[in-house]
């Protein structure tokens, strides 16, 4: 289980150990100055980041926020342990210094975060070390979206990705289990569109006995509409979840039904590492896609980072835990001592989860909530 996920424990429960923290990595980025960009053991560079912006979501969906879990009780971050836009900022760019190229913006559900228009024009802004702008993305389950997507494109967003787990109210509210419209959702949807935050995506989870159903009605919604649509496997996020192996829609199911009514023919990928494999329909109606963590994994190729609402280094969706960067960065350590960290813990990185998760022996105990690190 250590060599799956080797995880570096700083701690941050004290202005003093933070402190301590800092001081312990002071002097790693000046002895290995980063020139160059990093690569884990297996080689995967550093060039996605996502940041989870808030631990709170206006839905309960059953396989990411169980409401028995989350419910009114439970006891999300307060205000103060999240990191505030300077520090994600900050941040974001000693990642880039590391080769980092695409931010996307995560929760929980980030259009929750009060002044999330702020942390987009401020990521906007910034450039790669190539000097290209830096992409800047955000998903999002679109229940806010129709109220926020101009503001979000006129902050410099890109690109937006929604969430939508079926077409009829009887499955979506299933699956969210919130009261919440399907409209709602669709509206939103069709604002992102209709502002250019283009191509927009839709990411629906399928999940055995639930929502399969709605495969082939969720294709047909979609098509020569301009909108991506991609079919994710259900996963074993977290520990809340209940996940078994018999609730997985294999992707190639997926596809094989699909091509029964709309037949399709695969294309390559847009770039090195992307995790949807993509499906044109023959008719040029547009493009479907399928993202199969479960039955084909892809952790040979994945070079994401993912940092916490509060200011933890992640190094796999499927992790146990992570390495703190905002004590140290609220105890006074350099950018210099923070590069060191991260690049550090990129470096020892090992994870491949995805490829392992059948081994029993090798399983970590627990993993975190996919909430709270950011899907």
């Amino acid at each position: 289980m250590a060599e799956i996920f080797k995880i570096i424990p700083i701690s941050s429960a004290t202005a003093d150990v933070a402190q301590k923290t800092a001081q312990d990595y002071t002097g790693l980025g000046e002895q290995k100055a980063y020139g160059q960009f990093v690569v884990d053991t297996m080689q995967r560079p550093l060039r996605d980041l996502r940041i989870s912006v808030t631990d709170r979501c206006n839905l309960r969906c059953t396989y990411c926020m169980p409401r028995e879990v989350f419910d009114e009780n439970h006891p999300f971050l307060p205000r103060t342990e999240l990191l505030n836009f300077e520090e994600i900022e900050r941040i974001a760019k000693l990642f880039i210094q590391l080769g980092v190229q695409k931010i996307r913006l995560t929760g929980g559900e980030p259009l929750l975060r009060r002044g999330i228009e702020q942390i987009v024009e401020s990521l906007a802004k910034l450039n790669t070390r190539e000097g290209k702008p830096v992409e800047v993305a955000l998903t999002t389950n679109a229940v806010l979206l129709s109220q926020k997507a101009q503001a979000l494109k006129d902050a410099g967003l890109a690109r937006i990705t929604a969430s939508l787990d079926g077409l009829t109210e009887e499955t979506y509210r299933r699956m969210s289990d919130s009261k919440v419209s399907v409209k709602t959702v669709l509206d939103g949807i069709a604002a992102a569109q209709r502002v250019g935050l283009a191509p927009v995506k839709v990411n629906m989870v399928v999940k055995r006995g639930v929502n399969d159903h709605e495969i082939i009605p969720m294709a047909g919604h979609f098509r020569n509409s301009g909108i991506v649509l991609r079919f994710i496997e259900y996963m074993d996020v977290g520990c809340t979840n209940g996940w078994r192996m018999d609730d997985v829609v294999p992707s190639r199911e997926i596809i094989e039904q699909i091509n029964s009514r709309y037949p399709v023919r695969q294309v390559d990928p847009n770039y090195t590492g992307e995790v949807a494999e993509r499906w044109h329909y023959a008719d040029g109606s547009g493009e479907v896609g399928v993202i199969a963590s479960v039955t084909q994994a892809f952790c040979h190729e994945c070079t994401r980072a993912r940092l916490s609402t509060d200011g933890k280094l992640y190094t796999c969706l499927f992790a146990s835990g992570g390495m703190d960067l905002r004590g140290p960065l609220r105890a006074g350590a350099t950018d210099q001592t923070l590069i060191g960290m991260v690049a550090g813990q990129w470096e020892r990185r090992n994870d491949r989860y995805s490829q392992v998760r059948h081994d029993a022996t090798a399983l970590p105990r627990e993993k975190i909530e996919m909430s709270y690190i950011g899907g």
